[in-house]
């Protein structure tokens, strides 16, 4: 049983809006480094020469490491190694740790990598950094979003996953526009050097704030006092043991701990593998992710070439960002006035997908810099709207404590068939074809198929499992009614 005093614990420091903000902020940063990594100041280009004999000798990352299309768009990806590693990790970890400091875990790891690639000398060392920004990335894309739907008020719940997700796009175009200004006023190893210094106080906040609880898990103070009696009961029935007898005991404990964490992850993974309702908005999001992955990373080069922009990281950065924010706000609310529920998200998935796909398939047909800038505006104001509901369904189709696996799965699911594979896919693609336009659509058309995978969803019988409980839960009565801390902080203020 849950000891008395773990469930009445103080709140947190944090009330439900300093968490959404500070979870928005590291999100934000997280996405600038996304995004300025894929910009002509920090990527660059490599060096050229003219028939006449004229050379320019070559910028950025591309330039000063030499790397072919194929290898830039490896690099782009090279995160997801780590990503894929630690995501499931994280989430296994949250059952018997706390989530709140694996997060402040993931931060100081993903800060150290980041410091590390401004610091690369080739090829090799700066994807090993991307691989090790993936690992500290995996907590908090793992975490997040269960924390913020844990303690958004009720009716507000997906404008509140639109306002955090509304990040990444943010994020990216900030990081167009910052990668953009700093690799070109100073140097591309000092844009990571100051995105590290941006997130340094974020992991320290992680270890010194009180931690929180999530929904669905046994706080640790009841994980503790259960250990503690367990410890004792050892000590009490190993009189007369010899020393080496009670290492073997413990080492055979720690034997079975781990096989029965195997086995509880084994299971939670067919769980959520023999789900037709996340499988299909997992497929989906694959197909979408696909997409915008390649937007992200060539979305400049592409405009530079097509339409000659003198400012591709600029007009790309304030397109996206615009976009970003009023679609993923917009796909947010829109949600929460038809009733949020697994088979609207669905619709509005399939809906705004198929009609964004045709606004970004006619811009790129577009000769003028105007009409292309009219129309992909609309096509991403439409894609946009799309964040918000893909992730309420990953949170809300699992029970509350497979969340943070959901969330971890779907995450790496989405880049490691998504944007790992777009990127070096589509740099292949453009050395073959060696026109810009053609690729671009090309790629935009996969939106199509992402469009009519979320509408086989909208065809599938679906449940709320938010207030499911859990059938291992026996030992910890009351976990799954219990409030979070957040929830009591914020009824206190009022």
């Amino acid at each position: 049983m849950v000891p008395k005093s773990a469930q009445t614990t103080n709140p947190s420091w944090f009330t439900p809006k300093r968490l959404l903000g500070i979870f928005c902020v590291i999100n934000l940063i997280n996405y600038v480094d996304r995004g300025a990594i894929a910009s002509n100041g920090v990527n660059g280009s490599l060096a050229t020469c003219t028939d006449s004999g004229v050379c320019t000798s070559g910028t950025g990352i591309q330039g000063d490491f030499n790397l072919n299309n194929f290898q830039d768009g490896v690099l782009s990806s090279a995160f997801l190694v780590g990503l894929l590693i630690a995501s499931p990790i994280f989430a296994s970890l949250a059952k018997s740790h706390n989530p709140f400091r694996l997060i402040g875990v993931g931060l100081s790891v993903w800060t150290i990598a980041i410091a590390g690639c401004g610091s690369s000398f080739d090829f090799w060392s700066i994807a090993i950094c991307r691989m090790l920004v993936g690992v500290g990335e995996a907590s908090f894309i793992s975490l997040a979003a269960p924390f913020i739907d844990d303690n958004a008020p009720a009716a507000q719940k997906t404008a509140w996953l639109a306002t955090f997700y509304m990040c990444i796009p943010a994020g990216t175009a900030l990081g167009y526009v910052y990668g953009g200004l700093v690799g070109s006023q100073f140097n591309w190893r000092v844009a990571f050097w100051g995105e590290a210094i941006f997130m340094l106080p974020f992991p320290i906040l992680g270890f010194l704030i009180k931690p929180l609880q999530l929904k669905g898990f046994a706080p640790m103070e009841s994980k503790q006092a259960l250990t503690s009696n367990e410890a004792n009961a050892s000590e009490n029935g190993a009189d007369g043991m010899l020393v080496v007898d009670q290492a073997f005991i413990r080492g055979s404990s720690l034997t079975s701990n781990l096989r029965n964490q195997f086995t509880r992850f084994s299971k939670d993974m067919q769980e959520l593998l023999h789900d037709r309702v996340y499988v299909i908005n997992v497929l989906g999001y694959i197909s979408y992710n696909f997409v915008i992955g390649a937007y992200s990373y060539w979305g400049p080069k592409a405009g530079y070439s097509i339409y000659h922009m003198s400012n591709a990281d600029l007009l790309f950065g304030g397109i996206t960002i615009v976009c970003g924010i009023f679609g993923t706000l917009a796909g947010g609310m829109i949600l929460d006035k038809m009733t949020s529920t697994i088979s609207n998200a669905f619709k509005l998935l399939s809906g705004a997908t198929f009609l964004g796909a045709i606004f970004c398939l006619i811009a790129f047909l577009f000769k003028g810099l105007s009409g292309f800038i009219v129309f992909f505006s609309v096509g991403e104001l439409l894609i946009f709207a799309t964040m918000a509901p893909v992730n309420y369904v990953s949170l809300r189709c699992v029970k509350p404590s497979l969340r943070p696996l959901s969330m971890a799965i779907s995450t790496v699911s989405i880049h490691i068939f998504g944007d790992v594979p777009s990127a070096p896919l589509v740099g292949i693609l453009q050395d073959h074809i060696n026109d810009w336009r053609k690729t671009s659509l090309c790629l935009t058309s996969i939106f199509f198929l992402a469009a009519g995978i979320w509408f086989v969803g909208t065809f599938l019988k679906s449940k709320d499992l938010l207030n499911e409980d859990d059938e291992d839960q026996s030992t910890t009565t009351l976990i799954g009614e219990r409030k979070p801390l957040l929830e009591a902080s914020s009824s206190s203020q009022a």
